[in-house]
């Protein structure tokens, strides 16, 4: 594994951070930074209406085969179970017991999934927006109006996968912003692209600390990729930068379990790596997470 900069610390002084800056009660995060303008400029983007899904297929399982089953990988994170109408309704339905943090459910994390030293985003106890009955702040409610926004696609792998256990870090971003003639701007949702692994399971590569604080410095306002929180700090006691950091400090929703290489495609094809991004999960209030279909439009 590669090893991180010596700034990378798991000193919480030297993190970067977003509490405070909306307010003590903010449940958006880095969504803030999308501005009417921001998705006047994503709009602009479409020019053909040609359109990429960045979600993951999911086939069903019957839900008598056990509702535990969606909580180990090789399941499906969807269990289902019909419901049969009447034979005169002329229909049918179903019930759908869904594991929202699935990693191989395409899901969108809300700002409370994560905690650090017992507290979420903005710096609130958990204990004060976790409840047996629900959550009660930083929850899937923040995501009702949906997401639009300017999608940037820096891909990682162009030539192949990365290398098991590499930290990706903002000179692996400077590079791929160079080589494809694009800039993350603020308020803009970035998509990385690793790469299928060609040897499955740890240690795979990861984002850094570095690369956290890359997105801090540029205002990324959502983050997407086709690999999960696998690199930590170099110190074992550090969170991991995404969720512990980029989830927890700076309020930064997450796509989990994204699927980019039709995405990857597409960009290569059209030789351009900027489009408009738009996310609309179901309005389920008061969830941690919740199953998404985001579209990049060209």
């Amino acid at each position: 594994m590669a090893a991180e900069n010596s700034e990378d610390s798991a000193d919480s002084s030297n993190l970067p951070s977003n509490w405070g800056r909306w307010g003590a009660d903010d449940e958006l995060g880095t969504l803030n930074l999308i501005t009417d303008e921001t998705r006047a400029r994503a709009a602009a983007e479409v020019r053909t209406g040609r359109s990429v899904s960045l979600a993951l297929p999911i086939r069903p399982t019957p839900l008598i085969s056990g509702p535990f089953a969606p909580t180990t990988a090789e399941a499906s994170p969807v269990h289902q179970l019909m419901a049969l109408t009447a034979p005169a309704a002329h229909a049918t339905a179903d019930v759908v017991l869904i594991t929202n943090h699935h990693p191989r459910s395409t899901h969108l994390d809300a700002l409370t999934h994560q905690s650090i030293d017992g507290r979420v985003y903005p710096g609130r106890f958990l204990a004060d927006s976790v409840s047996p009955s629900g959550v009660t702040h930083g929850s899937t409610t923040a995501f009702a109006a949906g997401v639009v926004t300017r999608g940037v696609l820096l891909d990682l792998a162009p030539t192949g996968p990365l290398p098991a256990g590499h930290a990706v870090t903002a000179r692996d971003l400077d590079a791929a912003e160079e080589r494809e003639g694009v800039t993350v701007e603020s308020g803009d949702a970035l998509v990385v692209r690793f790469g299928p692994s060609p040897t499955p399971g740890p240690p795979m590569p990861g984002i850094s600390v570095d690369a956290v604080r890359w997105m801090h410095r540029r205002g990324v306002s959502l983050y997407a990729g086709d690999t999960g929180d696998a690199i930590p700090s170099a110190d074992p006691g550090a969170p991991l930068p995404l969720h512990g950091i980029g989830l927890v400090r700076l309020g930064m929703p997450l796509i989990d379990a994204a699927n980019v290489e039709e995405l990857a495609a597409v960009c290569g094809e059209l030789s351009r790596h900027t489009f408009l991004l738009t996310v609309a999960p179901p309005r389920v209030h008061g969830l941690t997470g919740v199953p998404v279909n985001p579209l990049a439009v060209f």
